[in-house]
């Protein structure tokens, strides 16, 4: 249990630079607010395969 909280918080911590890199080196909007949904997309599916497996949902 406490790797996953371990490992969610990385992913927080890595999500929250990679908003913060967005938000200085990009100029054009809707290309900064594509990108930082990429990253919500992808933190979200980092975070569910770390949760699921506690919760006894295995996809593969």
């Amino acid at each position: 249990m406490l790797y996953v909280l371990i490992g969610v918080l990385i992913i927080c911590v890595v999500g929250a630079i990679c908003f913060w890199a967005i938000e200085k080196f990009v100029n054009d909007g809707r290309l900064r607010n594509l990108l930082k949904l990429l990253v919500v997309l992808v933190c979200l599916g980092a975070i569910l395969q770390r949760v699921l497996p506690l919760l006894g949902i295995h996809w593969f």
